[in-house]
């Protein structure tokens, strides 16, 4: 999809657009704040670009359109080889047509590309001399740029040593993953210093910070390799012979981050569809990697290639960037709302000024949790970065701080259940309703009895709401008591409805112990964590003896899990006996209750707990294999939801799993099976069709 240019109409709104250009890039490149997102600022410079074709003679010398990204910083240190950016397309026509401009000015067509992700950092030039890191470098205005060399030793990737004793200098991104990015504002906030908004911002505010009382982790990747004046003469003429892939790979042997060991690592394509095919697969796995990217990088590989395309003042004519849909925009926070989930969950929500991302409009975003509202420093009216990929819940990343006007209000936290007005349990990040799961207990029962729960067929949310109102049910071990009498005495329910629904209820009497554990509602469990405890455990009696340690054999539960999983089963222990003397089934089919763990074992951190933990059986056609189900199923499994593909897996031996890995096996890809399929052929994992796993499970299903 195209980004939109900005309207222009005159030439006093071109003036002003170039002025705004302009802050917003010093703003940036100086101390990683803007007054504008990333699409803002693409629209703004398109509109300007467009103008400009339309004007030649009216063109503004400070005007973005000439210059490399970053041309309003000044730096005092030259480059050897000027440090350009990139221009852009945005549609897989543009990108065709930049091609048939790359073929005209080679006099042949490109044969082979490199395709990289577009890492959405700071580009900077690092210097090694006989193989040590003596200087970096920002872009700056792409002639020279500014010596950020304090930085050293703290950016991974980028090593004081390299494994050869070389004099070369390496340009790439500086940038933070996730997990760097929210340390590093745990770490600024502690010093009482505003969150940074983004991780791009974040990298470079961090890279020109001096005189900080701390320092946080940045990562390099690297995106090229050239000589010095100093370099080896050999050396220096391999370096120029060698296609860019060739190059990437020379990087890597000198123990250089490169994004070879990432999930969308560089390749190389032939053709024109082969380079837009990666660029959707890069698309579509966007949203799980641990950094952020805003494109894919598609070069002419071969060194002559490029030497025949040559370079513009701005950018090289043999390379482009492909930019992908903006993730991330700039609106602001106008409300607070508290929600109550099902199981007491106390969960904060932001409500936002309605601004278009990724093709969505955003009027809500996820705010976690209250301690995380404080560590931020959200308050009503800022202006927020949201942060939206794919099918990800849309989240508040940070206050735009610089763009306060002190008009703002503090965000006021409950101080009772804003459903029932009970008190409020404070101890944990999350906050919960002292009255827990009773606190809801319309959406806790309508859990209970879905199809992936207890399947109740006939108990919707109204029929629930019925039976709540009329002080029919207080708890879900009352569904199991209602009587004809009762049910027959509500509105709309006839002798057929009544009936139909006391048999599903004795039906839900029958099903798995796993449904059951699942029905409860248990913090930090779900369906398929349900079914591993249960598979591991057998019966809820083994499942309500174990202790923390015993609970962590259980693939997926961690030290900080399992003690809130035991201490709810003991809150849930009148509820589950309740149930149990209603006849509920306590067992899970097919599994093996555990033997005791010797003391050995147990030190050796082995015993029958690991190897039964979700695990159907040991001789079933999926027996050792992590499986993952994505996208539609067609064929014999068409009806089947992705809890009960998920239970078949298991029962055929194997593991179900939500998310592709290094550790996956096998990926079970239905209709439109999206990021998970393009991953998995990245990883080189095995695919199947639904028509084929069900032939290689045929025994299995029902």
């Amino acid at each position: 999809m195209t980004t939109a240019a900005a309207v222009i109409v005159d030439a006093a709104g071109y003036a002003q657009a170039v002025e705004d250009a302009v802050k917003a890039s010093a703003a940036y490149y100086t101390g990683g704040t803007s007054v504008l997102d990333d699409d803002s600022y693409d629209r703004l410079v398109r509109g300007i670009t467009a103008w400009e074709a339309d004007h030649p003679d009216q063109v503004l010398p400070d005007s973005p359109s000439g210059k490399v990204a970053g041309g309003a910083v000044e730096g005092d240190v030259p480059h050897t080889v000027a440090m350009l950016s990139l221009d852009n397309v945005f549609s897989p026509e543009e990108f065709t047509a930049w091609t048939v401009s790359l073929a005209r000015r080679t006099d042949h067509e490109i044969t082979r590309f490199s395709v990289e992700p577009k890492l959405d950092g700071l580009a900077i030039a690092a210097r090694y001399v006989d193989g040590r890191l003596t200087r970096l470098i920002t872009r700056g205005d792409g002639t020279a740029g500014e010596d950020v060399s304090h930085a050293i030793g703290t950016i991974e990737g980028l090593p004081a040593e390299l494994t050869e004793p070389v004099t070369v200098e390496v340009r790439g991104e500086v940038l933070m993953t996730t997990a760097q990015f929210e340390y590093a504002n745990e770490v600024r906030t502690a010093h009482d210093g505003q969150p940074f908004a983004n991780p791009r911002g974040a990298s470079a505010g961090t890279l020109r910070a001096k005189e900080r009382a701390y320092t946080v982790p940045m990562t390099f990747f690297s995106y090229g390799l050239l000589p010095l004046a100093d370099t080896e003469a050999g050396l220096a003429e391999r370096l120029g012979e060698l296609a860019h892939s060739e190059l990437m790979d020379r990087t890597a042997a000198l123990g250089i981050n490169t994004t070879a060991t990432t999930p969308v690592p560089g390749i190389t394509a032939d053709t024109v569809e082969e380079v837009l095919t990666r660029v959707r697969e890069i698309a579509a796995l966007r949203a799980g990697l641990p950094f952020g990217i805003d494109g894919i990088v598609i070069k002419a590989d071969l060194a002559a290639d490029q030497r025949a395309a040559g370079s513009g003042s701005r950018a090289p004519r043999w390379a482009i960037a492909y930019k992908l849909p903006a993730v991330e925009k700039i609106t602001r926070l106008l409300e607070v709302e508290w929600n109550v989930g099902r199981t007491g969950i106390i969960a904060p929500r932001a409500v936002l000024e309605p601004v278009e991302i990724d093709g969505a409009t955003i009027t809500y975003a996820t705010l976690h949790n209250p301690g995380d509202i404080t560590r931020r420093d959200l308050r009503l009216g800022d202006h927020v970065m949201v942060h939206r990929a794919g099918d990800v819940i849309p989240r508040v990343e940070a206050p735009v701080a610089h763009l306060r006007t002190g008009e703002e209000q503090p965000i006021v936290f409950p101080e009772v259940c804003p459903r029932c007005g009970s008190g409020i349990d404070t101890s944990e990040l999350r906050w919960r309703c002292e009255q827990g799961r009773n606190c809801h207990l319309v959406a806790a029962l309508s859990y209970a009895a879905g199809r992936d729960q207890l399947d109740i067929e006939g108990l919707g949310h109204t029929r629930v709401v019925q039976l709540v109102e009329a002080d029919l049910v207080a708890d879900l071990a009352d569904l199991f008591a209602l009587t004809r009498e009762q049910l027959l005495g509500l509105e709309r329910m006839g002798e057929t409805s009544t009936d139909n629904l006391l048999a599903a209820i004795v039906t839900a009497k029958g099903q798995p112990l796993s449904r059951v554990l699942c029905a409860l509602g248990v913090r930090g469990t779900g369906r398929s964590m349900s079914r591993r405890i249960a598979r591991c455990f057998a019966t809820m009696d083994n499942i309500r003896a174990a202790d923390a340690e015993s609970m962590q054999r259980v693939e997926g539960i961690g030290t900080e899990k399992a003690p809130s999983i035991v201490a709810e089963l003991v809150e849930l222990a009148p509820l589950i006996d309740k149930l149990a003397a209603a006849g509920v089934n306590m067992t899970e089919p097919g599994a093996t209750p555990p033997a005791p763990v010797t003391d050995d074992a147990a030190a050796d951190g082995d015993g029958p707990l690991d190897t039964a933990a979700g695990a159907a059986t040991a001789d079933g056609p999926l027996a050792g294999m992590a499986v993952v189900v994505t996208g539609a199923m067609t064929g014999p499994l068409e009806k089947l939801s992705r809890n009960e593909m998920n239970e078949l897996v298991e029962r055929a031996g194997g593991r179900s799993s939500s998310s592709v890995s290094k550790k996956t096996t096998l990926v079970v890809a239905g209709a439109n099976a999206g990021s998970k399929r393009a991953k998995a052929e990245s990883l080189g994992i095995r695919l199947a069709t639904p028509e084929e796993f069900a032939i290689l499970i045929a025994d299995y299903l029902d």
